[in-house]
């Protein structure tokens, strides 16, 4: 088993739980309790419950990585199809963040532009450190 995969794992674990910090900003940064106050109870009780259930995949993505980084990065099957799902997971949600989300906007001061190009990055390495793992995991 590698140990730079174990590290590489165990610091991508911690960066879901620094997304999660970014995530408790957002609703400040974007003025959700407004915006969320023109919509119908259900699609705001629905916007709520969708942005619980994300919090807790990355709260769950995160605390799995960094406790089990040395499974992962052994190789068997279970944890390659685990890192093939999250190495999916974050590409899909990078195209997101690229070309479906426009935050500019929202990105009204320094602090809020450095967040969001931190969260990128984040989102880049996120699928390249799980792609590397599944397709290296267990390799000497």
């Amino acid at each position: 088993m590698s140990n730079h995969l174990i590290l590489l794992l165990q610091f991508a674990g911690l960066m879901h739980l620094g997304l999660m910090c970014a995530g408790v900003l957002m609703p400040r940064a974007v003025n959700l309790k407004n915006n969320l106050a023109v919509l119908p109870p259900f699609i705001r009780r629905l916007f709520w419950v969708y942005y619980t259930f994300i919090g807790l995949c990355l709260i769950s993505f995160g605390i799995m990585t960094f406790t089990f980084a040395g499974t992962l990065a052994a190789g068997g099957g279970l944890a390659r199809a685990l890192c093939v799902f999250l190495a999916l997971f974050w590409t899909i949600r990078l195209i997101a963040a690229t070309f479906v989300f426009d935050v500019r906007p929202y990105l009204t001061n320094n602090l809020w532009r450095l967040g969001y190009h931190a969260t990128n990055i984040v989102f880049i390495y996120l699928p390249v450190v799980y792609a590397w793992v599944a397709w290296k995991g267990g390799r000497p």
